[in-house]
């Protein structure tokens, strides 16, 4: 039997059992019972690639051990696993205790995945390095500085796109490979401050979709809940922009031109346009270049995740044809594949 992730499990699992085993960390577990009156464990379960639920039925031979599982636990799951209409069901599984030293290797991540977000971060680092402006240089640099880890395993969001531990890495890498991208096609956008848009446009998302030190379940924060990232991203360039008044070179900057505060009120509207539209959650609408171009490389980089993931989730319908997966409009077609000149 093999060991797979649970990304790996999601993507190969179909209406053949698959026999696998996986590691997972037990993330919640409900109480239910069907429309007949039988009850049955609602269980989530996740590791750094996502996360998967699985039903306990009251005759499970684990039943009751399930129920007293603290969340948590670091659990090793074994079983044969189908994909139907309602996702991923397993029949029969069961499950071990983990202990401590796979817990440990659980809790570092899946090495595929780490090495990828690793790659992804050395690249946010060397666009900072790359940034000329020294006053957004600075501000990205000081914001990794202080806030590097919890940015490393925090979500970009709590379902739907890059909804997993690190997940805010890959989003915003792949979101400034892009607009390094499209900065070299339109060269009168401005590339710093669009950098520098990327970086925070999610920052509050460190207070709405981060992960504990130890785990794979993202918690809930009064702030989070009360005022959103947008405005939590807002109050944090603030601060780490007061945080650099306080520096030497601060007085240097009053020289610059454009004003410092000029560049401030700049990346400030990137932040809080970068939705695009007041019914998604902005504050304002996009006014500068840099805002249009920071939504729309944001909603592609999401759309793009969404899409990827629903290939790997989705049911056939029809030969080319996938059924729709929320939050998606229709149903998907399968990609035209690229042509490949024959000898």
């Amino acid at each position: 039997m093999s060991r797979l992730s649970i990304a790996e499990l999601t993507n190969q699992t179909s209406e053949s059992p698959l026999a696998v085993e996986f590691h997972a960390q037990l993330a919640g577990r409900k109480e239910k019972e069907t429309k007949s009156g039988k009850p049955y464990l609602e269980i989530t379960l996740a590791d750094s690639t996502g996360s998967l639920t699985l039903k306990a039925w009251a005759d499970h031979a684990q039943y009751g051990q399930l129920s007293e599982l603290k969340e948590g636990a670091g659990l090793a799951v074994d079983g044969q696993f189908t994909r139907n209409q309602w996702g991923i069901d397993g029949s029969p599984w069961s499950f071990s205790l983990l202990d401590p030293n796979a817990m440990q290797q659980l809790l570092a991540g899946d090495p595929a995945t780490l090495a990828r977000q690793n790659a992804d971060y050395a690249d946010i680092e060397g666009f900072v390095a790359s940034l000329h402006d020294p006053r957004l240089k600075a501000l990205c640099a000081h914001f990794l500085n202080v806030f590097g880890d919890r940015f490393r395993r925090t979500a970009a969001a709590r379902r739907n796109h890059h909804a997993r531990r690190g997940g805010l890495v890959e989003h915003v890498a792949q979101m400034m490979r892009s607009a390094n991208a499209i900065a070299g096609v339109y060269p009168a956008l401005n590339r710093d401050l669009m950098l520098a848009g990327v970086l925070f446009h999610d920052c509050g998302k460190l207070w709405e979709n981060t992960y504990p030190e130890s785990g794979f379940t993202q918690g809930f924060q009064l702030s989070g809940e009360m005022l959103g990232h947008i405005p939590l991203g807002i109050e944090l360039v603030n601060k780490l922009w007061r945080d650099l008044q306080e520096e030497p070179e601060h007085e240097s900057w009053k020289a610059l031109s454009p004003s410092s505060e000029l560049v401030r009120l700049h990346l400030l509207h990137l932040v809080a346009s970068h939705h695009g539209t007041h019914e998604f959650g902005s504050p304002t609408l996009p006014r500068t270049p840099e805002a249009y171009a920071l939504h729309h490389i944001d909603n592609l980089d999401a759309k793009y995740e969404m899409m990827k993931d629903a290939y790997a989730k989705a049911n056939e319908l029809a030969p080319g044809i996938l059924e729709r997966q929320f939050p998606l409009p229709s149903n998907l077609v399968v990609p035209l594949p690229s042509f490949v000149q024959s000898d």
